[in-house]
């Protein structure tokens, strides 16, 4: 069973940084993808970051393109979101994710079978 932790969430000004992380058990990390996604409260969950199973490639939402760089360390089964230049209009439950199927590279939450529980950010004006 797949299982993903996340953590580095909590409160800062704005103009502040954040680094979560995404810890995952359970399968071969390297072989898979990885999301960033979040929700604020009355808003449906939407996509932030991906990343594909080398590192070699990421994409951004517009909302965070040049703020946010997702990474990922295989070797320690590890993901990250760095979140620089953080606005209130960030705050929100970062969640990670997971698809099941290899080969997936998708900004759609649909895509993806396996979530964590969820790291808020909460970020002050």
């Amino acid at each position: 069973q797949v299982q993903l932790v996340e953590s580095g969430g909590g409160l800062v000004q704005a103009g502040g940084s954040l680094r979560l992380s995404c810890a995952a058990s359970g399968r071969t990390f390297s072989s898979y993808t990885m999301g960033w996604f979040r929700q604020a409260p009355g808003k449906e969950r939407e996509f932030v970051a991906r990343i594909n199973w080398s590192g070699g490639r990421t994409d951004y939402a517009d909302s965070v393109k040049g703020r946010f760089t997702i990474s990922r360390d295989n070797a320690k089964n590890t993901v990250y979101l760095q979140m620089n230049g953080l606005k209130p209009e960030d705050t929100a439950v970062y969640y990670c994710a997971a698809p099941s199927v290899g080969g997936t590279y998708s900004s759609l939450a649909s895509r993806y079978e396996y979530w964590g529980q969820g790291t808020q950010v909460t970020v002050s004006s």
